[in-house]
């Protein structure tokens, strides 16, 4: 296999482990190192044990569903369907790999919905 190959699977494996709380399996994808950023708020989550922490206490019944997948050597995107109970959310993650295909880094973005400004109706459609 590829870097590229083994960094897509990798990130699969991470997306299907929390999916399922298999809290062993989603460490198995880490490196022992990793780094978790949310520019948005910015926090910042450093090593394997304090994220796997962070995933297993979030609140909430949430789920994840992957919708599309981008991979290159030594990064992969993934865009994300979340939803928490009937609410519903998109997430974008950027996933860096070290040597042995694990995940060393990933960034977060999770894009809030928004009413677009006026004036623009007769270009676009609304879905």
């Amino acid at each position: 296999m590829t870097p590229v190959t083994d960094l897509r699977k990798t990130v699969e494996s991470f997306w299907a482990a929390a999916e399922a709380r298999d809290w062993a399996a989603f460490a198995k994808t880490l490196a022992d190192d990793v780094v978790y950023t949310l520019p948005q708020t910015r926090e910042r989550i450093r090593g394997k044990e304090t994220y796997v922490r962070f995933n297993r206490e979030y609140p909430g019944d949430w789920h994840a569903r992957i919708e599309r997948i981008v991979a290159e050597p030594g990064q992969v995107v993934s865009w994300v369907r979340v939803t928490v109970g009937p609410e519903e959310t998109h997430a974008v993650s950027f996933f860096t790999g070290d040597e042995r295909g694990l995940i060393s880094g990933v960034v977060d973005f999770w894009p809030e919905p928004y009413e677009p400004p006026a004036g623009r109706e007769h270009l676009v459609e609304r879905y």
